[in-house]
């Protein structure tokens, strides 16, 4: 029940949510009982060794068995918790699978343009879509975002989606996820990128595959023209 209580994350519906929750409470569940394991200490240092007449006060060196003990253990745990990350990260930041579709979102002062490849699958053609703040996908459906920034440093966060990553100037970054309930999910900002940075904030909707194709045929009927049924262009 307690430990039930303690987990106040957002909803996961992300593929990889899971590992990165998993990672988290590991790391916060350490960090509580050493944090605990401190202060009880303290506390009873402070009534042991508190001010008493009738003692005299000795000098200690310290102990060196005690020092590198709460050197090495520390280490040790940041080793482990650095090795069972390794398989989540490279799930997340390197193993991109096949992508059922694929956007490009810019960040800029202060909205995100969302670029849809058309029909030909390349971008920055006259069959491309470009919404402001509006991120549409189907659910189940592999994403591929590649991020850029027009101007400074932003930060693509989906909280629900476990997914945060800085939009550089000068580069694209490829993140990826599979959205798996539907639902429309806050799309913020999370990199202070000036005087309007809280009002950044955008929308991603994850919608049935039918709903998905609807939305494209009203919004996009172009892209409908040499399309299959697929959810999305994959490029």
């Amino acid at each position: 029940m307690f430990l039930d209580m303690m987990q106040w994350l957002p909803e996961n519906v992300s593929t990889f949510g899971a590992d990165i929750d998993n990672l988290f409470y590991l790391i916060y569940y350490i960090c509580g009982f050493v944090f605990f394991l401190v202060h009880i200490l303290l506390v009873a240092f402070i009534i042991r060794y508190r001010g008493n007449a009738r003692e005299r006060a000795i000098y200690s060196h310290g102990n060196t068995t005690l020092e590198i003990a709460w050197t090495v253990a520390p280490a040790l745990i940041v080793i482990m918790l650095g090795v069972m990350s390794k398989p989540a990260w490279d799930h997340v930041k390197r193993e991109l699978p096949p992508a059922d579709q694929v956007v490009r979102v810019t960040g800029k002062q202060f909205n995100w343009d969302v670029q849809y490849p058309g029909p030909d699958g390349k971008f920055d053609t006259g069959d491309d879509l470009v919404l402001e703040n509006d991120l549409q996908v189907p659910v189940n459906a592999v994403v591929h975002v590649g991020l850029r920034s027009q101007d400074v440093i932003h930060s693509f966060f989906v909280p629900q989606f476990r997914l945060k990553q800085d939009a550089l100037p000068g580069r694209e970054i490829m993140v990826w996820f599979k959205a798996t309930k539907e639902g429309r999910y806050e799309l913020p900002c999370a990199e202070l990128c000036g005087f309007g940075h809280s009002g950044m904030k955008g929308w991603v909707t994850v919608s049935s595959p039918e709903a998905f194709q609807t939305w494209v045929g009203e919004k996009w009927p172009a892209a409908t023209a040499d399309r299959s049924s697929e959810p999305a262009p994959v490029g």
